[in-house]
């Protein structure tokens, strides 16, 4: 693993974890002019479920408006909890998938594991069920990475790094490396972030968003 620039290490240096809180992500609609046979899960913690965002401000919510202005017809539906696991978002698919039938899901989970302390074997195993339970249902997949802190260790920072490499290779999935590049590791870092010092606040969310739409854009189109 590439060792983080100064800003990172200040943001990085504040935080003990990635993301813990108990808000919970919101549902959200595409507004297409006619009915869509394209929906669009995401499955997410903090990250994903506009934690201390005023609604509508997350990435989640700007990728609706983009598609809405592109005229894709897709309907997004955003299952992210705050504070969620791997074990969480594994154990809560199944039921989502029956009800919503989506034809693209976004895994956005793992950041929490490392919070906790979980084993990163465990960590891979969910998200590869995960993987493999979406594809099941017919959906294409998209793995969004994470990183952790320097203070975890060289090695287990590249070890959890490749998990979601690992899992989007094995899975046949579209990977975004790490949801929060240009976040984390930019220059006015500082100024990206939530007081918290964790979350990143409402001017980082295009950001997050251009990390996920060149990954997500093409399934989309093959499913358009």
């Amino acid at each position: 693993m590439k060792d983080f620039d100064a800003p990172r290490r200040r943001w990085l240096g504040h935080c003990s974890a990635l993301a813990l809180a108990a808000a919970a992500g919101g549902s959200f609609a595409a507004p297409a002019k006619g009915a869509s046979s394209a929906k669009l899960l995401v499955v997410g913690d903090s990250m994903s479920a506009e934690y201390g965002l005023r609604r509508g401000a997350g990435w989640v919510a700007l990728l609706e408006q983009r598609l809405a202005r592109d005229k894709i017809a897709v309907e997004v539906i955003n299952a992210s909890i705050s504070g969620d696991t791997t074990s969480g978002g594994r154990a809560r698919l199944p039921a989502l998938l029956r009800q919503h039938r989506p034809t693209h899901v976004v895994l956005e989970l793992g950041g929490n594991d490392a919070l906790r302390g979980l084993p990163l074997g465990q960590t891979q195993a969910n998200l590869t069920e995960m993987a493999r339970a979406a594809r099941g249902a017919g959906a294409l997949v998209v793995i969004a990475g994470m990183q952790v802190p320097p203070n975890y260790g060289r090695q287990y920072g590249a070890d959890f790094a490749a998990v979601f490499a690992s899992v989007a290779r094995s899975e046949k999935a579209a990977l975004v490396p790490f949801l929060l590049a240009g976040v984390a590791d930019a220059a006015e870092a500082e100024t990206l972030f939530q007081p918290d010092r964790i979350h990143p606040n409402e001017r980082a969310q295009p950001r997050i968003l251009d990390n996920v739409w060149p990954v997500l854009r093409p399934l989309l189109a093959s499913r358009g």
